[in-house]
């Protein structure tokens, strides 16, 4: 037994020095693809129309690994780009329309601290959909719809596969012009997701 003695302070010893080991391969969150599920409420910021627009957004959105590292500390910190698609469902609460369904697509800018747990991100981008237009003086002239957005928040990580954002995001509407007039939708307000990556 006294020859034996070495055997559980050794394990302790290879187990400490396997962590960091165990730690580094796991990915970084930048490095994996992403599912992610956001919902929102927007209100009208802008009287390019007479309708007090407000709209409850809901996307399903997919993000990839990092393409690009604009910039690595020596600590660990990264400032990340990685592509964004996303549908969307718009339920607009108030205002002539009812529903917008779209999708859109945008680089997502991410800078993640040491610890890989926190980051800010911000988003900018946009993509075409389809509006319930109504005929309705000060609304939507025609159903097809152009949307472009931007958006910026925090990150946190609550396990190696679960995150949690929040953000401020704004959301513009608009058919180019096709109609005369086009007055378009503006709203700005908060959008919460829950995010699972994928190894």
């Amino acid at each position: 037994m006294k020859g034996k003695r070495w055997i559980a302070p050794a394990c302790c010893v290879l187990a400490l020095a396997a962590a960091p080991v165990a730690r580094a391969q796991v990915p970084h969150p930048a490095d994996r693809w992403e599912f992610a599920l956001e919902a929102g409420y927007l209100a009208k910021v802008r009287n390019n129309s007479p309708h007090e627009y407000r709209i409850a957004p809901v996307q399903v959105a997919w993000r990839s690994p990092a393409l690009w590292d604009l910039w690595r500390s020596p600590a660990g910190a990264r400032l990340t780009v990685r592509n964004r698609f996303a549908l969307l469902a718009e339920a607009i609460v108030r205002g002539p329309e009812n529903h917008y369904f779209a999708v859109s697509g945008a680089p997502v800018f991410e800078f993640w601290a040491p610890d890989r747990r926190s980051a800010a991100f911000f988003e900018i981008g946009g993509g075409v959909g389809f509006i319930d237009s109504r005929g309705v003086a000060g609304g939507q002239g025609q159903d097809l719809s152009f949307n472009w957005y931007t958006q910026g928040g925090l990150r946190r990580q609550l396990t190696e596969d679960f995150a949690l954002t929040a953000s401020l995001y704004f959301t513009h509407h608009s058919n180019l012009g096709m109609t005369s007039p086009n007055p378009g939708i503006d709203v700005l307000g908060l959008n919460f997701g829950a995010v699972w990556s994928f190894r």
